[in-house]
């Protein structure tokens, strides 16, 4: 069990339905510049295409603790970006690389969208004096 002081990283998959890349991406710019403008704890965060199949992408989040991602979700740019989601994708799945707070395990959950959660083993460290 984590406290959800620590950073973590989160891996998001998208599928965009065929004709939609160029809107899909309108929407991706217009939310990644909001996140950028008024989350301080979003730390890296990036829309990268898969080499292979140009209608998949992946966002590559780094978050400063587990309080950003919850307020990374309450953020409206970002509610407003999942919803026109729902038009321009046809799937959506989250991947969580660290240890992070049961309330960000139990508001992913509650999306009901694939979902996996690797938890720190033994090995690996945080440098927190970056983080204080």
């Amino acid at each position: 069990m984590s406290d959800g002081s620590n950073p973590f990283i989160l891996i998001a998959r998208v599928t965009v339905k065929r004709g939609q890349v160029e809107a899909y991406l309108k929407i991706a710019d217009t939310a990644d510049k909001a996140v950028q403008a008024s989350e301080p704890g979003m730390l890296f965060h990036n829309f990268d295409a898969d080499p292979n199949d140009s209608h998949k992408f992946v966002w590559s989040e780094v978050y400063r603790r587990s309080s950003d991602f919850l307020d990374h979700l309450d953020n409206p740019p970002v509610q407003d970006y999942v919803a026109k989601h729902g038009t321009l994708a046809d799937y959506f799945s989250i991947e969580i690389y660290g240890d992070v707070s049961d309330d960000v395990l139990e508001k992913v959950k509650a999306m009901t969208i694939p979902f996996q959660h690797f938890k720190t083993t033994r090995v690996g460290y945080v440098r927190k004096e970056r983080f204080e």
